[in-house]
């Protein structure tokens, strides 16, 4: 019973065990189609603790073993208890989870799991290729950065406990960013610090060296005048007077980089493919994003590299639409939208982080940048990969009145229905690498559907 799994990752030993060390790599490893979220980290792989939650309240509770600890061979952890809701967990009796680290040669390692417990190994094969492929993948993005003369510096995150933010945080942390957190509650600690996006503190960006800025008001929802308000007024000034304190503090940023999204090409363009130099098209979210975009200039014209990562449809099940879309498919309900002709320009959550990554790191990228995927795909396809995915037809089309009735005819036009033809040009010809450039890989991987040599 339990399972062992090894592979081999291109990094020496020590630069792999350091990455476990570092705050992010749980949450790095955590396959996202588990029920599972992170309530707190272990301090420390010699005896530290690391709690998950589960549905219902419950509690999984990882003790770190400190006679198995031997940097950087190995170290251990195993199912511990603290309290009444972290009982059940342990109804599986045991689990021990040993981390081996052997060279391969020089530059790679083997990395190797084994976990002693009464789960079949079948029920564990899809979670431990998610772990090996992600930490190989991380590692590799930042071995190119690190080959370029990039090394890890500063990064202040607005927007850093959502979907996107979370992800990138603990991707930045792992390779020896310091991660300052802007947080609009009390600061806790040295790696958060208080951020009021209508007056902020003058001295909030003193020492970083750069910028990330991600708040702001989720677009999903029925787009009542009250809705866009917010959506509207999370946006725009926020970005305005960040940028501005950005461009004014004398030791503070040297890189701006701010989110901003495909809504600018407006909802619908036909089949014309979309490149940074599209023109402006007509709606709500169109307006929206070109005044967002506006709202930089304060950084740029101080000096600042400024890059506005312009985000497609983002794929993982942990938000958006793919979180909605899977139950729906997993129950033999989905079907595609409408005609299933429009276009749908997405990204792999993981590629997304490295688009983010890239635009911290590389001086060549400034202005808007396309986050998507350069294989953009059809409503019609893309509701047949996921259903193929999950074993599942496809036969029941989304009548048109459904998405009005939740998201308001021009929700359901700008958000639903909406189709647009982005391509990546500005990413394609720096020559960046995605991860997973095509629809059903990346699924797969979100999905927990990995197959053994993809």
């Amino acid at each position: 019973m339990g399972i062992e799994y090894s592979s081999v990752v291109e990094a020496p030993r020590d630069e792999v065990f350091d990455w476990h060390t570092r705050p992010g790599a749980i949450h790095r490893l955590l396959p996202p189609w588990q029920p599972l979220n992170v309530v707190s980290e272990a301090g420390s792989l010699a005896d530290g603790r690391a709690i998950l939650a589960l549905p219902g309240g419950l509690r999984w509770i990882s003790d770190h073993q400190p006679e198995a600890y031997d940097p950087p061979h190995r170290f251990v952890d195993a199912l511990g208890r603290d309290g009444l809701m972290s009982l059940p967990p342990g109804l599986i009796r045991s689990w021990r989870h040993e981390h081996r680290f052997e060279p391969a040669d020089r530059n790679r390692t083997r990395v190797i799991d084994r976990v002693d417990t009464p789960v079949p190994e079948r029920f564990l094969r899809q979670t431990f290729r998610y772990r090996h492929r992600q930490l190989a993948e991380d590692l590799a993005s930042h071995r190119m950065s690190h080959e370029q003369g990039v090394r890890p510096g500063t990064v202040a995150v607005t927007g850093s406990s959502g979907l996107i933010g979370s992800a990138l945080t603990a991707f930045l942390s792992t390779g020896g960013y310091r991660v300052i957190r802007l947080v609009r509650r009390d600061a806790r600690g040295l790696h958060e610090r208080c951020w009021s996006p209508a007056d902020p503190a003058a001295d909030l960006l003193e020492g970083v060296d750069a910028v990330v800025h991600l708040a702001g008001e989720s677009i999903a929802g029925r787009f009542t005048e009250s809705h866009k308000a917010e959506v509207r007024d999370s946006r725009i000034e926020p970005t305005r007077r960040l940028a501005e304190l950005a461009a004014g503090t004398s030791n503070g940023p040297a890189t701006f980089v701010s989110a901003s999204g495909i809504g600018l090409y407006g909802f619908d363009r036909g089949d014309a493919p979309l490149d940074e130099h599209a023109s402006r098209g007509s709606g709500f979210l169109a307006d929206v994003v070109a005044d967002w975009e506006a709202a930089t200039r304060p950084a740029e014209d101080g000096g600042l590299r400024v890059v506005r990562v312009r985000t497609g449809i983002v794929q993982t099940p942990r938000g958006g639409t793919l979180q909605v879309m899977r139950p729906l498919f997993a129950a033999g309900l989905g079907g595609r939208l409408g005609s299933g002709k429009q276009w749908l320009s997405w990204i792999d959550i993981d590629d997304l982080v490295d688009v983010y990554h890239r635009a911290l790191t590389d001086p060549a990228v400034s202005g808007p940048v396309n986050a998507v995927a350069p294989q953009p795909v059809q409503n019609e396809e893309y509701t047949r990969t996921l259903a193929h995915i999950l074993h599942r037809p496809a036969l029941l089309p989304v009548p048109s009145f459904g998405p009005r009735i939740l998201l308001g005819d021009q929700g359901a036009r700008e958000l639903a229905t909406a189709s647009q033809y982005v391509v990546p040009r500005a990413l394609l010809d720096a020559g960046h690498r995605f991860r997973r450039p095509n629809l059903e890989a990346s699924l797969r991987h979100q999905l927990g559907y990995l197959l053994e040599n993809s």
